[in-house]
């Protein structure tokens, strides 16, 4: 089942990428000694991921009241279809700009998360290689960004499963379980930042509250 177009999200999406791509821009003022422009712009990543809980939610929840059941087969297709053929050409055509320009060492990083980000699961590729995100090794994995997709595609499969057992079982208390596992996420996220900031950064758990920060307001609306 589609939702109608919605142009406000469109919108948000155009912000979020907007902050990320400035950030990664690098733009400085003053000589960089005293002001970085964008370096706020994770937040854009923390909107995907809002918006992402907003839309999947509002599909699951208008499925489920429209038909009062919820095709997973059809879900997960439809996620196939929008998110793998992308995912696939930007891998295939980074292939010969990395054996171009990376040393063999560099090279063999990129195919091992090459082969992680379509299985989505380069986010736990980074981390256990301990590549973090925004340091100067950061250049020489052309795959760092798909540690995003990654997260979204293991919050797509986990939490139709998931909002169906609260759908059959705990339809009455859906909203107060959202609530709590934001609560919940975002105290992690937070001690997290400064216990295992690594961890933090790339693992659905402590991404979790902005996700379920979407369904909520789904729920809601």
């Amino acid at each position: 089942m589609k939702l109608n177009y919605r142009p406000e999200i469109d919108g948000l999406r155009a912000i979020a990428i907007f902050l990320v791509f400035f950030y990664h821009a690098n733009i400085l003022l003053f000589g960089g000694e005293t002001f970085s422009f964008f370096k706020g712009g994770y937040i854009g990543v923390d909107i995907f991921f809002v918006i992402s809980g907003y839309l999947i939610t509002s599909i699951i929840l208008k499925e489920y009241r429209t038909f009062s059941k919820f095709s997973f087969s059809n879900f997960y297709q439809r996620r196939v279809r929008r998110i793998l053929p992308l995912l696939v050409l930007v891998t295939s055509i980074s292939f010969p700009f990395a054996y171009k320009f990376l040393l063999p060492s560099d090279l063999i990083e990129f195919s091992k998360s090459a082969i992680y980000s379509l299985g989505f699961s380069s986010n736990f590729y980074f981390h256990y290689s301990g590549k973090g995100y925004g340091a100067e090794v950061s250049n020489l994995l052309p795959l760092l960004h798909t540690w995003s997709l990654s997260v979204e595609e293991q919050f797509y499969i986990i939490f139709p499963i998931f909002f169906y057992i609260l759908y059959k079982f705990l339809r009455n208390y859906i909203i107060h379980i959202f609530i709590f596992g934001f609560i919940l996420s975002l105290i992690l996220a937070q001690w997290a930042t400064f216990t295992h900031p690594h961890f933090n950064f790339y693992f659905l758990p402590t991404r979790g509250w902005e996700i379920l920060a979407g369904s909520i307001i789904a729920y809601l609306e």
